[in-house]
This record gives C-alpha cells, sequence and structure tokens, in this order.
C-alpha cells in the first residue's frame, strides 16, 4: 500500500483517524482531529478512502498485519471448570424463602433461622459428601454474610465470593474438603 501526504488513515490497533502529514522511511505521521500527531509504521495503518462512521477491524481490508493478529487469537479457556458430574447444593438464606411470613419475628429470630438452616445444609452437604454448596444472602448491611462467615468458621471448609457472573454480590460459595475413603 502506497501512502501520500494528505491521506486520510486509520490505526489498524487502535481507534484513532488522522491525516498522513510526513513520511521519513517506514515512520509515517498522522494528525488526528484534535491535533494530535503521532507516529506508525505503514504496516499499521491503512488507508480510508471514504469517511467512515465506525472502522471495523472484521471488514474487508487486506492488509497482512491484520489477518496475523486475527489469526493469533485463541479463544481463552474458563479458568474455572465445573465437572459434569460435581453437584453443587445452592441454598437461598432470604427470609422470605425459609418462611411463608416474618410476622411476630424480629431480626435476632430471623437471623437465627438463617443461621440454623445454613448450619442444617453445611452438615448435610457433609454427610452427604456434597463438596460444594453456594449459601445466596443478599448485599443488605452485610449482617448476615458476616455471621455465616462465622459460622463457615467451624468446619473444615474453605469459603469465598460466589461467581460475580451468576449470583452478583449476594452469595458465598463453599468448598467443603472431603476425605476420599
Amino acid at each position: 500500500m502506497c501512502l501520500e501526504i494528505g491521506n486520510k488513515v486509520a490505526v489498524l490497533d487502535d481507534v484513532l483517524k488522522g491525516v498522513v502529514t510526513h513520511i521519513s522511511g517506514n515512520t509515517i505521521s498522522i494528525k488526528t482531529s484534535d491535533g494530535m500527531i503521532f507516529n506508525f509504521t505503514a504496516k499499521e495503518l491503512v488507508k480510508i478512502d471514504i469517511d467512515q462512521k465506525e472502522l471495523s477491524k472484521y471488514s474487508d481490508i487486506n492488509n497482512p498485519l491484520l489477518k496475523e493478529k486475527t489469526t493469533l487469537k485463541q479463544p481463552q479457556k474458563a479458568l474455572f471448570k465445573k465437572e459434569k458430574s460435581e453437584v453443587i447444593l445452592e441454598v437461598d438464606l432470604h427470609i422470605n424463602q425459609l418462611v411463608k411470613s416474618t410476622r411476630n419475628m424480629d431480626n435476632f429470630d430471623m437471623l437465627n433461622l438463617q443461621l440454623d438452616t445454613a448450619k442444617r445444609k453445611i452438615e448435610y452437604a457433609i454427610s452427604k459428601r456434597i463438596s460444594k454448596l453456594v449459601f445466596i444472602h443478599g448485599v443488605g448491611e452485610g449482617v448476615l454474610k458476616s455471621e455465616l462467615q462465622r459460622l463457615l468458621g467451624k468446619y473444615p471448609i474453605k469459603y469465598y465470593d460466589a461467581s460475580y457472573k451468576k449470583y452478583g454480590l449476594g452469595a458465598t460459595e463453599v468448598y467443603i474438603y472431603q476425605n476420599v475413603k
């Protein structure tokens, strides 16, 4: 591709567009619409014949550098893999999921009911050899979460915030260590 001073160009790996102002060997200087001057090599630029609202990296540009960059990208593997046979027990600790009505219950009673439910589910998971639990506690003021973490500290487990993508900020995932017999 032969670029000349005055050509409109776009940068392949950036959202920069501008006009060629200076050519020195393989280094080409472009001036953007806001007056900034940048230096690039010829293979990093593509000539724009018609003003475009948006230059897409998937357009029909026959640039070898662009082809190289698009063929080098490989799909990333997920960092966390869930085994197909893995059972995850989800427990929703929201009070409206545990009782029909909270009439005649104060905050202390509700918190104790939630913690008792959590304790029963942990012991159930240990007895049934379920290695993962997710407690959905919600965000709120954090009282249930902190009390839940205090309860979890009494068991041979590790716990951490559950997947933000799936549960948001209001869930804790528990991994129970199982002895293989």
